[in-house]
């Protein structure tokens, strides 16, 4: 029984720490009739529905075959790394940061592995994350936090922009510089990896499903920009799965699910806490940007923003702290946990380092972005 809990904590740390925090938030604020509206149900059906598609474009091969043709096209670590740090920046700036990692961080581990990148696959995967959660700070729709504030501010498209621009375009600069200094020019041998990958056993007949798992990605990305239902996404991306291939529903990460679902009782709970309330209310007047930071490293960027706007109009500060709050710990920005787990599923081995590197460069990048903040 101690093997299989300690086996537990050990594979699933942050899940144990998220399950921790809610049992004592439910202790401070008792179970009631409140708990019902805690859990964020439209992200929870959005992840489960992009962790099938996910699950069913690896099993076509389709990652596989984009990984030979990145590798096919790009020689050098250091191309390979600005592609797939690319793809998530600019990516996210339209389909999300979370939709960003959990489509692109697959794919790069596979790439990585190809092209025998492994000794930098927690700097690459961390860079990937960071690039996902500072690309989607430029639009509205983005990421969560900067559709509500957007709504609730008021603002034009052009005023938004003028306040998101220079911080994205800044992080752009930045991702580039460790690149460019990150990475070698060159490396020989990388083409041979490319050659001698193999789809998986069986994928001519998974390949027959790659248009189903298109289209229902497609959906996915419909029910981001909000215009199908997220719980009707939810209804196709289940029958579609159970109809076509049952074991796909086996690969979804629901740990990755729990540990959403034990955040959003901790944040739900925390935000009821008269005390708490009243200590934010007493420290937001001219400190905003910085309460904004602080407060996303411990309850997570989203759930700060829906906090702290109940007792501030400093809309531009709070925009600006929320999405650099998303810099910092693994939870400043939950999309993070998506590269995590991605991580800790296929090397576990690398868990401690991952957290290491992960750690000291988003505090790096925040860092130098909040200075350049102060500047701006």
């Amino acid at each position: 029984m101690c093997t299989k809990i300690f086996h537990f904590l050990k594979t699933e740390t942050v899940l144990a720490a998220a399950f921790v925090l809610a049992v004592i938030s439910c202790f401070l604020v008792p179970p009631d009739a409140g708990y019902a509206g805690y859990i964020d149900t439209d992200t929870l059906m959005t992840l489960f529905s992009l962790m099938v598609v996910m699950a069913g474009f690896r099993e076509s091969g389709l990652f596989d075959a984009a990984a030979r043709k990145l590798l096919g096209r790009f020689q050098s670590p250091r191309g390979i790394a600005f592609v797939l740090v690319s793809l998530c920046f600019f990516c996210s700036m339209l389909i999300t940061n979370d939709v960003a990692l959990i489509t692109f961080v697959p794919l790069a581990l596979l790439v990585l592995h190809m092209a025998d990148m492994t000794e930098a696959l927690c700097f690459t995967v961390t860079l990937m994350t960071i690039a996902a959660n500072l690309g989607s700070m430029l639009t509205p729709i983005g990421n969560p936090q900067n559709l509500y504030l957007y709504s609730r501010a008021g603002f034009t498209i052009a005023q938004f922009l003028g306040i998101t621009l220079p911080f994205a375009a800044a992080s752009g600069l930045l991702l580039a510089l460790c690149i460019l200094l990150g990475y070698a020019k060159k490396k020989p041998g990388t083409k041979a990896f490319a050659a001698d990958s193999v789809l998986p056993d069986g994928s001519a007949d998974k390949q027959n499903q790659l248009p189903l798992y298109v289209a229902l990605f497609l959906l996915c990305l419909l029910s981001v920009l909000d215009l199908i239902p997220t719980a009707a996404l939810f209804v196709i991306v289940l029958a579609a799965a159970v109809i076509k291939n049952r074991s796909l529903l086996a690969k979804v990460d629901y740990s990755l699910l729990a540990t959403f679902v034990c955040f959003f009782l901790f944040i739900g709970n925390m935000g009821r806490i008269p005390a708490f309330h009243s200590f934010l209310l007493s420290i937001l007047e001219g400190h905003t940007r910085v309460i904004a930071i602080g407060a996303s490293q411990i309850i997570s960027n989203v759930p700060a923003a829906l906090l702290l706007s109940g007792f501030t109009d400093e809309w531009r500060e709070l925009i600006i702290g929320t999405n650099l709050g998303g810099l910092g710990t693994l939870i400043a920005s939950m999309a993070s946990l998506i590269s995590y787990k991605q991580v800790s599923l296929h090397y576990p081995q690398q868990r401690g380092r991952y957290l290491l590197v992960f750690t000291c460069w988003n505090l790096a990048f925040l860092a130098v972005l909040g200075a350049i903040g102060i500047l701006l």
